[in-house]
């Protein structure tokens, strides 16, 4: 079946924040002398919202849920912190997205972040203008590993999950990914998300061994 979209995920993949959110939140616990590890931040945590991290730490340490509300607010100034730090145009994103746009896919991004955090990284990194649109996990009920972000992604484009490729690098995005149907890129970090790469994809998704 032709491919018609890619829809991408965000951290990690499009933008390389993930030690951002990992530093920002940790700023964040810090208040109350808590800390999440590097071995469960990459074992468990990481591509998670915010608000569920912040519900398993509520069950593993007693955080109580009525911090929820302040924790999250702050980890969400330091992110922007670390965004308007380090968050720049990268050529190869930039120069993938335009090539895909001109070939006549349809592009999107859905992410865990919030839909604040999403507009601002994308728009510091050139990349907002070549997509037909984002989600964000406020755009949803279950975040990622759920599949309802893509399922909704691939709604509003109007096509069949066969028809989408997702460029993932999170064990919860791909998950969520595969359960909605669609093809999936895997990625380890943003350096492996480049036009002949997804185009090369694409190809072996249509059966093109050429």
């Amino acid at each position: 079946m032709k491919i018609r979209a890619v829809i991408f995920d965000m951290d990690g993949v499009l933008i390389d924040a993930r030690e951002w959110h990992y530093l920002a939140l940790n700023q964040a616990l810090g208040f109350f002398s808590l800390e999440i590890c590097r071995a469960d931040h990459e074992g468990e945590f990481d591509g998670l919202p915010t608000r569920d991290k912040l519900h398993l730490l509520s069950k593993r340490e007693g955080l109580p849920v009525a911090l929820h509300a302040f924790i999250n607010e702050m980890k969400q100034r330091y992110t922007e912190q670390y965004i308007y730090q380090h968050c720049w145009p990268v050529f190869e994103h930039q120069y993938a997205l335009a090539r895909l746009k001109e070939s006549g896919y349809r592009l999107a991004v859905a992410s865990n972040s919030i839909r604040h955090t999403i507009e601002t990284m994308l728009t510091r990194a050139h990349l907002l203008p070549h997509l037909d649109f984002f989600l964000s996990n406020e755009d949803v009920v279950h975040g990622k590993p759920d599949p309802e972000i893509y399922q909704k992604a691939i709604q509003r484009l109007e096509l069949k999950p066969q028809e989408c490729v997702v460029v993932e690098d999170n064990p919860h995005g791909i998950a969520a990914a595969r359960a909605a149907g669609a093809s999936v890129l895997e990625v380890c970090d943003p350096s492996e998300v480049t036009w002949s790469r997804i185009r090369s994809f694409i190809a072996q998704c249509e059966g093109d061994k050429s």
